[in-house]
């Protein structure tokens, strides 16, 4: 019996337009409990499996991970399965079910596990699932965090606790099935370092389904425990995002378990490693106040002594191999002297990703954020002086965005160029199932809105200027996959990170490590490359 896990993050109708060279951890933990169980399985990309009925038809039970705006994805990947073969069992999670009602009407999936999937998926797995059955809805009420259909309306069972660290440890995602991807080797492979986010502040805005904060400071002066609890009733965190409400506060992996992973990832051929967390610097922060939650964003600082064991033995790993590792999300209200030093003797050139949303303090403190953007602006200077690579966030279309918001936001920009940011990453707000905002209406796009065209611009002509600083200039990249349309060429990555490359004449050259010269921008996110002459 097989049991197909489809990738369907980032894939919105179907097909993965950016990002194509991130591998997601999710879908490798699911499979982690199908192998812990014995049961034969495989990873697809959505797009692979819509475009292979043969794939579809050779599953057994279909398992599905994707985000909230992949909806569509799954609704075509369901109709694809079941108006064919009805009997298949097909389980939905990942942040697209924390909405489980729309999840289940919209789409022809069977039942939606809500929040972290492991446990949940054993239960199901052990009332028939792994019989290739769909369970039966007296079966199903016992399960805590999942939600089905039952006589015409969408039954969602009580909230299943989080898995305390220790327990987490138990569940090991799968190495193995990392090779399903067609161009692993080439690709960001996310390995899970913490989940969970410690900003347990409130967003201040009063919302459109009547809640108001009060102005008690409970979740930025009480106690940890006491920061889980609104009186008011607000979920916890920025107001845009929904990690706290369906993973809680952070629980870090053991570094053995890690290391584990990372080896066995490698060995198999993988060159990149993302290390995956909504803050890395919250790793092993939840050991220093145990028994107590971590649910606050700036105290106590981040556990330098589990971060620096946890890297030195990644590069010692990752530079016997040749392979390279690599950090994401950092908070920074968290990225202090000591972490930027150590995060760059360690992993020397990494992106380090920062958080900012908007430019202007006042917006920035009623949406929840746990740091401020004068914060953000010296969180990039102090990585670009230790030689790492600052990313930064922005949003527009936010609650709340106005004329001033905007241009607080834009001057920002101006100075997160001028400290050495390589690259702005701006997303259109979208309400998100179980965050604060859930019912506000979503960002207008910016083709259609003024003040967001103002953010969007900006930040296209910082990326753009610094595209433009790459040209002539070599670097190391992997040859991923050949372009779509002109099969002559191919898209490459940087070996240690930044833009999509298209090299000219490099579909001959697939899963190499080449050195290329850059010969002008196509956009802000793509520039291209010729081979270099040794």
């Amino acid at each position: 019996m097989l049991t197909l896990v489809v990738d369907a993050l980032a894939s919105g109708r179907g097909w993965r337009a950016s990002a194509r060279d991130a591998i997601g951890a999710g879908p490798r933990a699911i499979a982690g409990v199908l192998e812990k169980h014995g049961l034969e399985c495989r990873i697809a990309r959505a797009e692979d499996a819509l475009r292979s009925r043969e794939l579809l038809a050779s599953a057994d039970v279909v398992l599905a991970s994707a985000m909230t705006m992949d909806i569509e994805a799954l609704r075509r990947l369901s109709y694809a399965v079941k108006l064919k073969r009805p009997e298949v069992p097909m389980v939905a999670g990942g942040p697209a079910a924390s909405d489980p009602a729309a999840l289940l009407s919209r789409t022809l999936f069977d039942i939606a596990v809500i929040g972290e999937g492991e446990k949940a998926l054993e239960e199901l797995l052990s009332i028939g699932l792994s019989d290739g059955s769909i369970p039966d809805p007296d079966d199903l009420k016992s399960v805590r965090g999942v939600a089905y259909r039952w006589r015409g309306r969408v039954v969602v069972t009580e909230q299943r606790p989080l898995m305390p660290r220790r327990e987490l440890d138990l569940y090991k995602p799968s190495t193995e099935r990392v090779t399903d991807y067609p161009h692993y080797f080439a690709a960001r492979v996310y390995v899970e370092v913490v989940r969970g986010c410690s900003n347990f502040n409130r967003t201040t805005l009063k919302l459109r389904s009547g809640l108001k904060c009060t102005g008690c400071n409970r979740c930025s002066s009480g106690s940890l425990a006491e920061r889980l609890s609104c009186p008011a009733g607000i979920r916890p965190g920025c107001g845009y995002c929904s990690v706290p409400s369906l993973y809680g506060p952070p629980r870090s992996r053991s570094i053995e378990l890690i290391l584990s992973e990372v080896r066995e990832l490698i060995a198999l051929g993988v060159r990149r490693v993302v290390l995956s967390a909504p803050d890395f610097l919250d790793y092993m922060r939840d050991v220093l106040v145990e028994p107590e939650p971590l649910t606050d964003p700036r105290s106590p600082e981040p556990n330098y002594t589990a971060i620096e064991e946890l890297l030195a033995r990644l590069r010692d790993v990752a530079e016997e191999a040749g392979a390279c590792i690599m950090l994401e999300n950092v908070k920074p209200s968290l990225f202090t002297e000591r972490a930027a030093r150590l995060i760059a003797e360690y992993l020397p050139g990494t992106p380090v990703h920062i958080g900012c949303e908007t430019g202007d303090p006042a917006h920035s403190r009623a949406l929840g954020r746990p740091s401020t953007p004068a914060e953000a602006l010296e969180a990039a200077r102090r990585a670009a002086r230790y030689g790492l690579k600052p990313y930064v966030y922005f949003i527009h279309g936010l609650p709340a965005q106005t004329q001033e918001t905007v241009e607080k936001t834009v001057e920002l920009m101006e100075k997160l160029s001028e400290a050495g940011v390589e690259k702005v990453t701006v997303y259109r707000f979208k309400p998100l199932p179980m965050s604060a905002f859930e019912h506000e209406p979503p960002g207008r796009p910016a083709s259609r809105d003024l003040l967001s065209r103002r953010i969007v611009e900006a930040a296209k002509q910082l990326n753009t200027r610094r595209k433009l600083e790459l040209v002539g200039k070599r670097m190391r990249v992997i040859v991923a996959e050949p372009h779509p349309r002109d099969r002559r060429h191919a898209y490459a990555y940087p070996v240690k990170g930044g833009p999509a490359v298209l090299l000219v004449n490099g579909a001959s050259m697939i899963a190499s490590v080449v050195e290329v010269e850059v010969t002008r921008v196509l956009s802000d996110r793509l520039v291209e490359a010729e081979l270099a002459e040794s």
